[in-house]
């Protein structure tokens, strides 16, 4: 199911036929350097990938990673969407693509439709976003999206401290 469409992208919901997609793009060196080793080696692990994380995630939020597939010719590009996770108060953006889909205007394209989602459909307030220290791609483009670096975190069950993005539109952070 589409959940969102840009000029040149649909975002979908993930199923569990996606599986070789959700493979290849959780084993690309830049999702294990940026993101982490999720322990998914087969098909079947992608699978359980997919049933545990987003499609649990849709059904108990009403959101969760979409997948960013290409208009014209419906190629599966990466991933986008929103994520309540464990350790952090508000609803995190995330996106990931494979290394042919970088640098061409697509995650941004997707992260703004996710962006706008959130605020207008969803009515949040504020969202936030998780980075290594050392990814400054996806800094760069967090900026973009109007979020701001705000201080270092640490994740439950993890000993690396992240970047933590804000995007606060909220009534109190706005007054003076």
């Amino acid at each position: 199911m589409i959940v969102l469409e840009t000029e040149r992208l649909h975002l979908r919901y993930q199923t569990l036929d996606d599986a070789p997609f959700i493979l290849e793009l959780v084993n690309d060196p830049a999702w294990l350097q940026f993101i982490g080793d999720r322990g998914v080696r087969t098909l079947d692990d992608a699978r359980s990938y997919i049933a545990n994380g987003a499609i649990k995630s849709y059904e108990r939020d009403g959101f969760g990673f979409y997948l960013v597939e290409r208009k014209e010719d419906h190629t599966l590009l990466g991933m986008c969407g929103l994520v309540k996770r464990e350790g952090l108060e508000d609803v995190d953006i995330g996106f990931a693509f494979l290394p042919d889909y970088r640098s061409k205007g697509y995650a941004y394209e997707a992260a703004s439709a996710v962006m706008q989602y959130a605020k207008e459909t969803l009515g949040l307030t504020r969202v936030v976003a998780i980075t290594t220290q050392d990814n400054h791609s996806s800094g760069r483009l967090l900026e973009k999206l109007g979020l701001r670096f705000e201080r270092l975190v640490q994740m439950p069950n993890d000993t690396e401290l992240l970047r933590l993005f804000v995007y606060d539109a909220s009534p109190a952070s706005t007054t003076v």
